[in-house]
C-alpha cells in the first residue's frame, strides 16, 4: 500500500470513530480536536507498528 494511500485510509478510520464515539454520546462534539488528536496517533502507530519496516530493494531479492 502506498504511504499517501495509508494515510489516508488512517485518516478516515480516524474519522469514523471520532463520530461513532459523538453519536453514542461517549464525547461531545466540542471534544472533537482533542479526540480526533488521540485516536488518529493511536491508530497511525498501530498501523505503523503492525506494517513493519518498508521492504527495501536488495536487487535479488534473496536474503544474505
Amino acid at each position: 500500500m502506498r504511504k499517501m494511500d495509508q494515510d489516508e485510509q488512517i485518516l478516515r478510520a480516524s474519522k469514523e470513530i471520532v463520530v461513532k464515539f459523538i453519536e453514542t454520546g461517549r464525547i461531545s462534539p466540542t471534544g472533537f480536536p482533542d479526540a480526533f488528536k488521540a485516536i488518529y496517533r493511536a491508530v497511525n502507530e498501530t498501523v505503523k507498528q503492525s506494517a513493519g519496516p518498508a521492504p527495501t530493494d536488495g536487487g535479488s531479492g534473496e536474503a544474505a
